[in-house]
């Protein structure tokens, strides 16, 4: 489980989120209202269904909680023991959407050096938004299309990871669906690098929980993800769609998701005096809203359960693959390929340069 004390001392080796919202250029060049309108991930919402704002969380039940939310399931975990703080439909499996992306982005990373060039095929230039509209043919830095993903949810830039890792879209899922079981998934079945809907792909906010606390370890996913914008080496602006990163205290970063079948989706860690809590939700129709609310919640229920003795202050163990099914986290295909499992990325604990 994610050691807090880990993720938290990334936070120094970054521009603070302050500083980076105070500067002309970014007043100049970001304009999260007008950015917003052109992120597939959140563009197709039904009418709002926000609700009353809670003033006063001290009092606020977890049933009160639950009528604030709009989300078919939603989890509060303490990120640093895996308690769980607050949960309705844990293991409800659905579409992930780009969250799913975080393995993408993590296994990518472990994988390619910044400097690799990727040559983009006709399927990953083909697909649909949200994308950064890379040409087929033209070779691009890992480390922007890394950004991109974790950044700006590109579905080209991770099908063109994908193939690079890989050789194929289909042999990379396997290494994320392995992935995903190393970090203690036991209900996520992955079947496209970009989360875009298909049967049978399906996560838990558990399991999104779990996912994003072991990738949060990593302090170079931490510091990316938590990049409010960036710049490629090519000059094109990313801007970040996790609007939490400048609307709710403590956001130390997250990733947002959307596709008709999922609704919205998210998962991200925040942090107040020390300590940090890890929030996800699946089916959402207010995503901003229920994690507002939820983070408020769960940094009260956090302190409550501290004061009656109740938290644990020991991280909880990661379930070891031995006691997965066989089939559980992969595919019909993966039967007859163990091969992919012995990859040498999988295993890796610092980037080969």
């Amino acid at each position: 489980m994610v050691s807090t004390s880990a993720v938290i001392s990334t936070s120094g080796k970054r521009e603070p989120l302050a500083s980076q919202f105070s500067s002309p250029s970014f007043v100049q060049q970001f304009n999260p209202a007008r950015s917003s309108r052109h992120l597939a991930d959140t563009a197709k919402k039904k009418p709002s269904l926000a609700k009353a704002p809670i003033r006063n969380f001290d009092r606020l039940t977890p049933t009160d909680l639950r009528g604030k939310l709009s989300s078919r399931s939603a989890i509060i975990m303490d990120s640093q023991s895996g308690q769980i703080l607050y949960a309705h439909e844990p293991d409800l499996p659905a579409q992930p959407a780009s969250t799913i992306k975080i393995l993408t982005g993590l296994i990518a990373m472990k994988s390619l050096a910044d400097s690799t060039k990727v040559e983009i095929s006709r399927k990953a230039s083909k697909m649909p938004r949200s994308k950064i509209y890379l040409h087929q043919g033209r070779q691009y830095k890992a480390d922007d299309l890394i950004n991109a993903v974790l950044i700006s949810s590109a579905n080209d830039a991770s099908v063109a990871l994908a193939e690079k890792v890989a050789g194929s879209e289909q042999t990379f899922v396997k290494l994320m669906n392995h992935k995903a079981r190393e970090l203690g998934a036991r209900s996520t079945l992955c079947k496209t690098a970009s989360g875009l809907t298909v049967r049978g792909q399906h996560s838990t906010v558990r399991d999104l929980a779990l996912i994003f606390n072991g990738a949060m370890e990593d302090e170079e996913f931490a510091h990316r993800i938590s990049k409010v914008r960036a710049r490629t080496s090519y000059g094109r602006l990313l801007s970040n769609h996790n609007r939490a990163l400048w609307r709710i205290d403590g956001a130390m970063g997250g990733k947002t998701g959307y596709t008709h079948s999922a609704r919205q989706t998210y998962v991200g860690m925040f942090e107040r005096d020390g300590k940090a809590i890890t929030v996800a939700i699946m089916g959402s129709e207010t995503m901003w809203d229920d994690i507002s609310n939820m983070v408020e919640y769960g940094f009260v229920r956090r302190n409550q359960l501290v004061d009656v003795g109740m938290l644990d202050q020991e991280p909880a163990l990661v379930a070891s693959l031995d006691n997965l099914s066989d089939d559980q986290g992969s595919t019909a295909e993966d039967d007859d390929d163990d091969d992919v499992f012995r990859h040498p990325i999988l295993s890796q604990t610092s980037k080969h340069r």
